[in-house]
């Protein structure tokens, strides 16, 4: 670029830095990180290992978004001195301009995520995300889709340097994938991926296919956040169900007379889970609490994400009418999602995990969408 689009665009960025400065509400930040830091050097903080923990990635989120806005504007100040440099010069330092535009790149990467950054405040958003893909009908053809999806996917994650792990993997017949399932851990994953949710459809030439015919493939890929296990648990003591049993047989004066075991059964509420009660159950007295406990801990956990996926929308067929996104490399190249209309025609970066523009889009998208003007 010339120095003197640089320029122009600079001065665009710079005001939306400045923006981003004046909603961040710089001194109320500070404030709560000192109060976080004092504490945290309390006598007894690490009593409570778990909210301790919790107070922690709650203060490191807060010195995160100061540090990053910080970081802009170091970047934009440095970049405005070497423009000054570079246009006092007769002749530019061809390393100096290389420098500058390198720089420039890597500021306007950098303002794009903080600005992802501050789009994600639903109550999952900062949370790490389940991942699943599933291929459509199509036998070989979508498996490979699929497979083709758990790349770009792996891709974008390490590429954010999010840790991802593979939790369930079921391989195709011939090739591709029956399913998978990722967790992709890291500040803000599901707020990300949650973008992702619907179904995803390819046309291409099958490699499969040794007449070289177009075919046209469909996988889904759904995105729900992980859950903590700090869920409060209150049983109602009508939800159990007590049985006491005592021995039988030869074995002294107590037999059959004093109750030697318990099972208690939790007979979940309909209204937690539309099949069956939990059914679970112990038969030995001190476990038995625990054991309800893990078992409604489970359920409600389930029953969270499934309100969340209601919120983002049922999953349709997986099939024609009902894709998010089209991904065609026959007879053109272009990516396109059907609810922002965001395209590109470079789709081998977007199968290399280059999602930031269609995340960014349905963000702004999502954003419009819940305050319409």
């Amino acid at each position: 670029m010339e120095i003197s689009d640089i320029k122009r665009e600079l001065k665009a960025m710079a005001d939306e830095i400045a923006g981003f400065g004046r909603s961040l509400d710089l001194d109320a930040l500070n404030e709560s990180i000192s109060i976080n830091e004092s504490k945290m050097a309390e006598p007894g903080f690490w009593d409570n290992q778990a909210a301790a923990q919790k107070l922690i990635d709650e203060n490191n989120q807060l010195k995160s978004k100061v540090d990053a806005y910080h970081d802009l504007t170091d970047q934009l100040e440095n970049i405005q001195v070497a423009i000054e440099l570079l246009e006092d010069e007769a002749t530019p330092d061809p390393d100096m301009k290389a420098e500058l535009d390198e720089s420039f790149k890597k500021l306007q990467h950098d303002q794009q995520q903080y600005r992802l950054g501050l789009l994600l405040n639903g109550p999952y958003d900062h949370n790490n995300a389940i991942l699943e893909i599933h291929p459509g009908a199509g036998g070989t053809e979508s498996q490979d889709w699929g497979s083709m999806l758990l790349r770009m996917y792996t891709r974008w994650g390490e590429q954010h340097g999010f840790k991802v792990e593979t939790l369930d993997y079921q391989a195709g017949d011939v090739a591709g994938i029956n399913s998978v399932t990722l967790l992709i851990s890291g500040h803000n994953a599901y707020g990300y991926l949650r973008s992702e949710k619907g179904v995803h459809r390819l046309v291409r030439i099958s490699p499969f296919d040794s007449a070289g015919r177009r075919h046209t493939s469909f996988a889904s890929v759904d995105v729900l956040p992980e859950l903590d296990d700090s869920v409060n648990i209150d049983i109602n003591p009508a939800d159990l169900k007590v049985d006491v049993y005592r021995a039988s047989g030869a074995g002294g004066q107590h037999v059959n007379k004093t109750s030697s075991a318990v099972r208690i059964t939790h007979l979940l509420p309909a209204s937690w889970w539309p099949a069956k009660p939990s059914g679970r159950s112990s038969k030995t007295g001190k476990r038995h609490w625990a054991c309800c406990g893990q078992s409604c801990t489970n359920v409600k956990k389930r029953k969270k994400a499934k309100e969340k996926a209601a919120l983002e929308g049922d999953q349709m067929d997986i099939g024609w009418g009902s894709q998010i996104r089209s991904y065609v490399f026959h007879p053109y190249t272009m990516v396109k999602d059907h609810r922002t209309n965001y395209e590109t025609g470079n789709g081998q970066a977007v199968m290399d995990g280059d999602l930031d523009p269609f995340i960014n889009a349905y963000l702004q998208y999502q954003l419009e969408k819940d305050n319409p003007r």
